[in-house]
């Protein structure tokens, strides 16, 4: 397995917040580790013998891997950069199976690029794969967690101006920052005015992004998860880790995160703004609708985990 960064392991999720990606990626390969397989983690440059070669999202890195065994391109973000041809001809070269995250994702390949096309969706980290129990409705407190660069600008504006003054005492904490993305320095620069206005916004509290141990914890506390959506998502692990504790999300049909909710059972795909802010609305103020999404979106399950991730990967060797 290889990736143009340094490796995680799935130990880091328990001491700090760690990106989709970078998630995904450690848990895949101890995914692989428990069912019996010699796992090497790699940036390029290993050309030792190996059954399945999975390059994560950058072609090039297959110039540095084993030339036998099946090769993987795992594709983490919208395909359309596979066009550019400093990535597309060492895909040409290495004519890997192409696996996306979602029909959304699939979408997005350029259609005369060869190969195999495979869609596996990803699966929740622990501890959001663990059975929760249903609760009762909890205080008017919506929650975003995502990268503040995806949309937070404007669910701060929705939530001043449209949400807020329906709801008085509601509050919206936002568990986001830079240092999900490892503290990237040019992911700083660019969130920073986001962050300010998140902070300048009345009745949002801005916290620090947390381990998912803890981020659970919040989120078990909460009403619901307010996520516009963005264009370059093509999956969105914190939507899944929210519908699987029962959170009702409200997200819109930007990218793939309508995929992650049940319009009208676990949660809502706004059609626009206005439906956004009064499907947020009622779920903060009553508690009809907010029960009734929490119990379909725990009946509906944290959905396959990481060893079923793992076995379709084995599936391609096929």
């Amino acid at each position: 397995m290889a990736d143009e960064h340094a490796p995680h392991l799935a130990a880091t999720l328990a001491e700090r917040p760690l990106g989709g990606v970078e998630t995904a990626f450690a848990l895949l390969a101890d995914a692989f580790a428990q069912r019996g397989h010699a796992v090497r983690q790699t940036r390029g440059g290993d050309d030792g013998a190996a059954d399945l070669v999975i390059a994560n999202r950058v072609p090039r890195l297959f110039a540095g891997l084993p030339r036998r065994g099946r090769r993987v391109l795992w594709l983490h973000n919208p395909a359309g950069y596979l066009a550019k041809p400093r990535h597309a001809w060492p895909l040409l070269r290495a004519r890997p199976v192409l696996v996306t995250l979602g029909a959304a994702h699939a979408a997005t390949l350029p259609w005369w690029l060869p190969g195999r096309r495979v869609q596996i969706p990803l699966a929740v980290a622990p501890p959001f794969d663990a059975p929760t129990p249903p609760r009762q409705p909890p205080a008017p407190v919506a929650v975003f967690t995502s990268n503040p660069l995806r949309g937070l600008d404007w669910l701060l504006r929705v939530w001043a101006e449209r949400i807020a003054p329906a709801v008085p005492g509601a509050e919206l904490h936002c568990y986001t920052g830079a240092a999900t993305y490892g503290g990237d320095a040019r992911l700083a620069a660019r969130a920073a005015p986001v962050l300010a206005q998140a902070a300048a916004t009345p009745g949002v509290r801005l916290f620090a992004p947390l381990p998912r141990a803890a981020l659970r914890e919040k989120l078990l506390a909460a009403r619901c998860m307010l996520y516009r959506g963005d264009a370059g998502e093509t999956f969105c692990l914190a939507l899944a880790e929210a519908q699987a504790l029962g959170l009702p999300c409200v997200v819109t049909r930007l990218g793939a995160v309508a995929e992650r909710v049940v319009d009208g059972a676990t949660g809502m795909v706004a059609p626009d703004e206005a439906g956004f802010a009064a499907a947020a609305i009622a779920l903060l103020r009553q508690d009809a609708p907010w029960a009734a999404m929490h119990a379909a979106a725990l009946a509906r399950g944290p959905g396959p985990n990481w060893q079923d991730v793992a076995a379709a990967f084995e599936g391609l060797l096929a």
